[in-house]
């Protein structure tokens, strides 16, 4: 009995030994595969939810950017979000013109034909891409737009695109409304012209550059200035003291740094590209040309009965994609009722009592130019801002509004800002006490598109801990973000500010205010759904549509 009980204490300690000698195992593994991978969940550019591994990817050397100090938090979210957005490039060498992407060649034909349709029907399409010797291509990579629209109705939605990487797509709609509904897909970039995109902008970020006057008694200079800038000549260093935001110039030769007075665009560099990469941006031949249909282009759709009806309203929650839908000329968001302010008098018994703040670029200083055109009472105060810079700010004594708008910090592309109204976004939320009676719309997008994603993640980075604080001491404050949109491209604002570029920045805003607790204008959508020709600034019917949507979250219809 005392020899069993011997073996038993024996066997029990060898036991122990075991899982102590797993435990360490399973402790080291666990943080080799912290420093090597990272899971990651986070939402695709449709609005699901997916849950992916994330091998740490290199970083843009640029600046310095990938010496930067991150938690552990923040590096696997940009990891995560470096690696959703790596575009998927075909493994070919050099590609001539000729076996590049020809749009005329290729086409599209609709799958699922039916007789007809019903509303909330799935529509699916399939497109197959060819040279400019209609030869099929073997590879994918390719930047296609597609959306649904019936002219008549003046109604349109967009459609997700799916690359199969070889030379196939598959696009996905969601019929929303009845009549006949006609499909229409483009070619923004060929793959091979998305290479060189993505060449510039790792390579050339600095192909947008910036100046400043300095100034003191009758000597004035004028320096570069960027976010970094190469050499060993002497620096002015501008980085903000509160958020970190590098920004330099070249010091002057004569003058100290604290005689700067402004900060404009400089110019954009010329000679960037090839005459055989040239050939990849011809306006007409292979930028945002339509990709016709091999067969029928239109669908007839059907109203749904109310059975269907109620299905698919319990099916929309926070991944609903499209997010919205024109009809009538009206957007039509599917996860709540938009309110329409046709009247003044309507906006200024939302906007009675309080303070507007619009915070970026110029894209949401239309809204500000929209509200004190369309309401006569809202009177805008000479501040003797340059023009289409600001700050601006218009008042409404009688009901008591106050509109502000002021421009983001650098880069921005702005003729003339006064070096005092440099701000950054973060600082200004901070200087804000907030309540219910605060209203705060940011967009901050355009001007990051020639810079590696790193400079726009610190950018959204540090505007997010910002409006977190400041909903977090003022929760009834109401925080909108307004996406980036599509606009006009030809051979050389496609170098600079291509919708391939904006689409990656408007996919990183999403998935970074993404459970913040803001409300979203989707301007994207908003602008790539609609009939009319794609703008930097588009017309007044979107930009209504859109001040529409922000007065909506602001005085929500009564449910």
């Amino acid at each position: 009995m005392w020899i069993n009980f011997v073996k038993l204490r024996l066997f029990c300690c060898l036991l122990a030994v075991l899982m102590v000698v797993v435990l360490v195992v399973n402790v080291t593994q666990v943080e080799y595969l912290d420093r090597e991978t990272a899971s990651a969940t986070f939402i695709d550019s449709g609005g699901q939810f997916v849950s992916s591994q994330v091998i740490r990817i290199s970083r843009n050397p640029y600046c310095g950017y990938e010496r930067q100090i991150l938690s552990s938090r923040e590096r696997l979210e940009e990891d995560s979000l470096l690696a959703a957005l790596q575009w998927q490039e075909p493994d070919v060498g050099p590609v001539p013109f000729l076996k590049s992407t020809d749009p005329s060649s290729s086409y599209f034909v609709i799958l699922n034909s039916a007789a007809f349709f019903r509303v909330g029907s799935q529509l699916e399409v399939l497109v197959h891409v060819q040279d400019f010797q209609r030869k099929p291509k073997k590879y994918g990579g390719d930047y296609l737009q597609a959306r649904i629209h019936s002219p008549k109705l003046q109604a349109g939605a967009v459609g997700r695109v799916v690359d199969y990487q070889n030379g196939f797509y598959k696009v996905f709609f969601t019929l929303l409304w009845p009549g006949q509904v006609k499909v229409s897909i483009s070619l923004v970039h060929p793959s091979e012209g998305i290479r060189v995109l993505q060449y510039l902008q790792e390579k050339k970020p600095d192909r947008v550059y910036f100046k400043s006057l300095f100034r003191s008694g009758r000597i004035s200079e004028t320096t570069e200035c960027n976010v970094c800038l190469p050499g060993s000549l002497p620096l002015c260093n501008f980085t903000d003291l509160y958020t970190g935001e590098p920004w330099f110039c070249f010091k002057p030769k004569k003058l100290p740094c604290s005689s700067r007075i402004n900060h404009f665009k400089g110019g954009y560099l010329k000679g960037l590209l090839t005459a055989t990469e040239n050939a990849f941006f011809q306006s007409g031949v292979n930028i945002k040309m339509p990709i016709n249909s091999s067969g029928p282009d239109w669908v007839t759709v059907i109203p749904r009965n109310i059975k269907e009806t109620n299905s698919l309203e319990l099916s929309q929650g926070l991944g609903t994609f499209p997010s919205g839908y024109y009809y009538k000329d009206q957007w039509r968001p599917r996860r709540f009722k938009m309110r329409q302010f046709n009247d003044p008098d309507n906006i200024t018994e939302c906007l009675q009592r309080k303070v507007v703040y619009l915070f970026g670029d110029s894209t949401i200083r239309q809204w500000f130019e929209y509200l004190t055109t369309f309401v006569p009472d809202l009177v805008e105060f000479n501040l003797g801002s340059p023009k289409n810079v600001g700050p601006f700010l218009a008042v409404d004594q009688k009901h008591n509004i106050l509109l502000k708008y002021r421009c983001h910090g650098p880069p921005i592309r702005f003729t003339t800002v006064f070096s005092s109204d440099l701000r950054y976004v973060a600082n200004e939320l901070n200087g804000i006490v907030g309540g219910k009676n605060t209203v705060v719309a940011i967009a901050v997008w355009s001007h990051f598109s020639t810079f590696p994603l790193e400079v726009y993640i610190r950018r959204l980075r540090n505007i997010r801990r910002a409006v977190v604080q400041l909903l977090d001491r003022s929760p009834k404050t109401v925080v909108v973000i307004r996406t980036a949109n599509v606009q006009e491209l030809g051979p050389e604002i496609s170098l600079f500010n291509s919708d391939w570029y904006n689409f990656q920045l408007d996919t990183i805003l999403r998935k970074m205010f993404s459970g913040v607790g803001v409300y979203l204008v989707d301007a994207w959508e908003m602008t790539l759904a609609h009939y009319l020709p794609h703008k930097l600034h588009p017309d007044e019917v979107i930009v209504k549509n859109q001040v529409d949507m922000f007065l909506s979250f602001v005085c929500p219809l009564e449910t």
